[in-house]
């Protein structure tokens, strides 16, 4: 079975849109998501685009989708009054990791971050020995997350770990949704969309933090910086 993995929608339903439209999703029998769905402008549409997919999509829970659940933080009330009891519900059942079987990779680990904290900070920078010790644990020789909003392909010893991108809010150095196509090898991509509609929109939403999310929409920072940025933090 092929696979489309998608993370970090952040409620850019007009990327997922665009996603979802891609001539080169065809080639997916399923939709996996990777967390931080609804923590973002318009959590309904995005979570209705999803769920509409029926057995076709496989989500997790990220830790921005658990911070919308668990905090009163000005923005994280703001996304939740746009959602139902049921669709609330729905997120917090959402798992933190499951597996699913590819085409030419065997099995898949599929999580957020890592196996059991969904705010490990892993880039294409970071020693291998952290890899290993979060995924040793695990039967799969193939890992898949997301969290830092850059992609890459990392080859380890007993592990290959891809981060598949940001398909709401990457920080790529260039605008557009990032994502991956599984099966029989990975193949990171990117998919056009109009980002300065998708700004507007943003801008006139209500959001708390709508000036940030559509300068990071329009202007995103290069993978190299960011890059370093999450390398910085994780170190103490």
């Amino acid at each position: 079975m092929a696979i489309a993995a998608l993370a970090d929608i952040h409620g850019n339903v007009q990327a997922l849109d665009a996603v979802l439209a891609d001539r080169r999703i065809a080639a997916a029998e399923r939709v996996v998501v990777l967390g931080d769905v609804i923590a973002g402008t318009f959590p309904a549409e995005t979570l209705n685009r999803l769920t509409a997919l029926g057995d076709g999509v496989r989500i997790l829970r990220g830790n921005a989708d658990r911070i919308v659940l668990d905090e009163e933080g000005e923005e994280s009330s703001w996304v939740r009054e746009r959602l139902t009891a049921e669709q609330l519900e729905a997120v917090a059942a959402w798992p933190m990791s499951f597996n699913v079987a590819v085409s030419g990779l065997g099995g898949v680990f599929c999580c957020h971050a890592g196996p059991t904290d969904d705010e490990a900070i892993l880039t294409a920078l970071t020693p291998a020995a952290e890899f290993e010790a979060l995924f040793g644990a695990i039967d799969e020789a193939t890992a898949i997350g997301g969290h830092t909003h850059v992609q890459f392909d990392r080859r380890l010893d007993s592990l290959r770990y891809v981060n598949v991108g940001s398909v709401g809010r990457p920080c790529e150095g260039r605008p557009g949704a990032y994502w991956a196509l599984l099966g029989p090898d990975v193949k990171l991509l990117r998919t056009e969309y109009d980002v300065d509609a998708a700004a507007e929109a943003v801008l006139s939403s209500g959001q708390p933090s709508a000036a940030r999310v559509a300068e990071l929409l329009v202007r995103p920072p290069s993978a190299a910086e960011w890059t370093a940025q999450w390398e910085a933090a994780r170190l103490p």
